[in-house]
């Protein structure tokens, strides 16, 4: 870990104390969301020292034009940027004429910030010595309604303690913001309109080149001991980017002045007229008030906890961990909208750009089907579907590909390729097998088979089309090979036979081929209307299978496991734990030419296949595996631990397992890749959540059954789960003499337990 000061906490995140180097990593770690918008936790009040201010808009991007040294062909064109959204919560305040900045005061103390999970708000509080020798409390509370997902609450308490205070409020919303990572240092907002009313203002601004559309809006209330003042602002200020109003009040010291501030946004996505639905959202939350909206959003986050929490007993570390990466996945996502998906950073930075990655059919997929209903995981694979014609576009105009063959983006927001390295963009491939195995794991989980033939079908049918074509025949080895690619282990890159890329090309071409035979005899009118309108003939197929048939897998076998490519074994192979701690982490640390050179790996590569394709191996091909590669890991993926942990549980090392369980829960909170403050990595936290369903509950489905072989780490006293599988709800609680499952409702569910098939009604299994 590189940093310690969360607070260990069941239900929040705590932070106490007032320091300017955690600033930037606390905005990450307090950033809150509700699936259609987000934001760091930035102060509302300005603030002088370094800051990484961040508004985010599900779905809203800017195609940043790509800016490298030497182009090549095929290079995508533009980078999509995750917009840095227009300001709606800046509020400048003044007190006896001195500008409230927590880096100018004479002394911050008391300063406290929460984010409680349980209920889905964030509060910061602290007493503050102003220069003028004004003495303050301050307490900030701040939630983004799930309910009215367009509004945004603050409530902004100051209470002098010293003395009668002039507070003056400056309440603000602001379309001119910047990107941290611009390419060219260019604006992305064009303001087109600003609106003022009596308490109210709006700005209307939108996305150059896309012309995505957006009003940003703010109703203030000005407040004294809670009850409402009916003060209007003393003078607006406006721009054509931006409106601030001014509200002064005198309050006796003691005594409470507050201001309530409803702000959000209204898109073009979902609003012909934008201001108008701007006024709507306002009307709303005003008709139900400051204490309505917040009772609503805590019934709603005690919903959500109701089915997707997980609990832990006596490791408190371990149950704050896990608790932050299921609160930070319900508030990127909510399944509402399939054309949305689940960024890396989600809505706490601008790193990485795009909307989807290979993490979300990786990793993601599986926390969604199990804690909701399916139609929310269909949502996803629904995405890809929508996009398949940009796919194709893509392995035409960038590649070369030919006759309907798809590659799926590395990164997208619209379909189109957006990512902007070349050896990523062009040789990391195997994204297009985690899409096909999406497929396959949504119908093997909820046994809904009707995607399929309705439209995974023609997605399948591009992939291994895209593999056939990317595949060559080898005379030397008489089999066919995939030469010039980068593997789950971005530290090689265009190397010779990944063994997970072969791999999972050869099932890819497999299982497309099984479904088209499937939806032959099951779903006739599907089959003729899919093979008519993508032109595929049994010859074609026939060609397919002789490239799986004849797929080329690196082995040694004097070690008795899969190469990671060819030349894997000719590199110094010394283990990490060889390696000097200065060193790490080796990409911050090393020349990128090193790093390639090296025999570390960045996260699970061929043990990413082991993970998939469970099945396939024998617990001694996995043991095997599992040594010889972890012992070269280092771990600098967020995706990497929770491989692992998994792994680790199946072959009985808990002690490892359990380490890797904390490294994955808590890798932002304790910032175990030194970025934090970049955002938190949205993604792998679904990871984390397998680490204990897949890794120490020991989930799998099997021939259309739940399979369990629980284990328990011995730090702990027990935990629990809940899984929503094919509309039954199966409660798991695990402690170190027994495991229950119980059923929700009246109908049994048979599952296997040990190997042993059991009715879980109510069933006990002595550990």
């Amino acid at each position: 870990m590189n940093q310690d000061y969360i607070k260990p906490d069941n239900w929040s995140i705590i932070e106490e104390g007032f320091d300017v180097e955690r600033v930037k990593s606390s905005e990450s770690l307090f950033s809150i969301g509700n699936g259609a918008m987000g934001q760091r936790a930035n102060f509302e009040e300005s603030y002088s020292a370094e800051t990484f201010q961040g508004s985010y808009i599900a779905g809203i991007y800017y195609p940043d034009k790509t800016k490298v040294g030497w182009w090549k062909n095929g290079y995508p064109k533009y980078f999509a940027k995750v917009l840095n959204a227009p300001n709606w919560i800046g509020i400048d305040i003044e007190i006896n004429e001195e500008n409230l900045d927590l880096n100018t005061c004479t002394e911050v103390r008391n300063f406290r910030r929460e984010l409680n999970m349980k209920e889905g708000w964030y509060n910061r509080s602290f007493q503050a010595i102003l220069k003028n020798g004004t003495e303050i409390a301050v307490n900030v509370r701040r939630f983004l309604s799930l309910d009215l997902d367009e509004a945004g609450i603050i409530k902004y308490d100051i209470t002098p303690l010293n003395k009668d205070a002039k507070i003056v409020y400056k309440p603000y919303v602001d379309a001119g913001v910047t990107n941290e990572d611009a390419n060219w240092e260019e604006k992305f907002w064009e303001p087109l309109e600003v609106k003022k009313g009596t308490n109210e203002a709006f700005v209307t601004a939108q996305t150059f080149k896309t012309h995505f559309k957006v009003t940003t809006f703010m109703h203030n209330t000005i407040l004294a001991n809670g009850e409402d003042i009916h003060v209007s602002p003393s003078t607006i200020d406006s721009t054509t980017d931006k409106v601030q109003y001014t509200y002064g009040t005198i309050i006796a010291k003691g005594q409470t002045s507050s201001i309530q501030k409803i702000g959000g946004y209204t898109v073009s996505l979902n609003h012909e007229n934008t201001l108008a639905g701007a006024e709507k959202v306002i009307k709303s939350a005003v008709a139900l008030g400051y204490d309505a909206l917040l009772q609503n959003q805590i019934e709603a986050w005690a919903k959500i906890w109701e089915m997707s929490d997980i609990t832990i007993e006596g490791d408190v570390k371990a149950q704050q961990g896990i608790r932050f990466n299921i609160f930070q996945l319900n508030q990127t996502y909510s399944g509402k909208d399939s054309r949305l998906n689940i960024g890396p950073k989600g809505f706490t930075g601008e790193k990485y750009g795009g909307s989807t990655y290979w993490d979300t059919e990786a990793y993601c997929i599986p926390f969604y089907m199990a804690t909701k209903d399916q139609q929310v995981a269909r949502n996803l694979l629904t995405y890809r579907y929508n996009q398949l014609d940009k796919a194709i576009e893509n392995a035409k105009d960038n590649l070369g590909f030919k006759n309907g063959a798809a590659l799926y983006p590395m990164v997208t927001m619209n379909g189109e390729e957006c990512h902007n390295e070349w050896e990523i963009t062009h040789e990391e491939i195997h994204r297009n097998g985690a899409i096909a195995f999406a497929i396959y794991n949504y119908y093997r989980f909820t046994g809904d088979y009707s995607y399929i033939p309705e439209k995974g079908l023609e997605v399948l049918i591009g992939i291994a089309r895209f593999w056939h074509q990317r595949a060559s025949f080898s005379k030397d080895k008489n089999q066919y090979v995939i030469l010039g690619v980068t593997g789950p282990n971005e530290y090689e890159n265009n190397i010779n036979n990944n063994f997970y890329t072969n791999y999972i090309a050869k099932w890819c071409i497999d299982f497309a081929a099984e479904q088209i035979e499937k939806v032959a005899t099951e779903y006739p009118a599907d089959h003729k209307r899919v093979l008519d309108k993508v032109n595929l003939s049994s010859e074609e197929i026939k060609e397919w299978r002789k490239v799986a048939d004849d797929m080329y897998f690196p082995i040694s076998k004097e070690l008795g496991i899969y190469l990671q490519q060819d030349g894997f074994l000719d590199k110094d192979l010394v283990p990490v734990k060889d390696l000097d701690r200065s060193q790490r982490p080796i990409n911050q640390k090393w020349s990128w030419d090193r790093v390639l050179r090296s025999p570390y790996i960045k996260q699970a590569d061929v043990l990413q296949g082991f993970y998939f394709f469970e099945d396939h191996f024998s617990k001694d091909e996995l043991k095997r595996n599992f040594e010889f590669y972890e012992s070269f890991t280092v771990h600098e993926s967020s995706l990497s631990p929770c491989v692992h942990s998994i792994q680790a549980a199946a072959l009985d090392k808990m002690d490892m397992a359990y380490t890797f369980y904390l490294r994955t829960s808590r890798l932002d909170l304790d910032d175990y890749n030194k970025e934090v403050e970049e955002g938190c990595h949205i993604t792998s936290m679904a990871g984390t959540w397998m680490s204990i369903v897949e890794g120490f509950g020991g989930m799998r489905v099997k021939n259309d059954q739940l399979h369990f072989s629980p284990k328990i780490p011995k730090e702990w006293k027990g935990y629990s789960f809940k899984i929503n599988f094919r509309n039954q709800i199966l409660k798991v609680a695990v402690n170190h003499n027994e495991t229950t499952f119980t059923v929700d409702g009246d109908q049994d569910l048979t599952i296997i337990v040990n190997g042993k098939p059991e009715i879980a009604s109510k069933f006990v299994q002595i550990n």
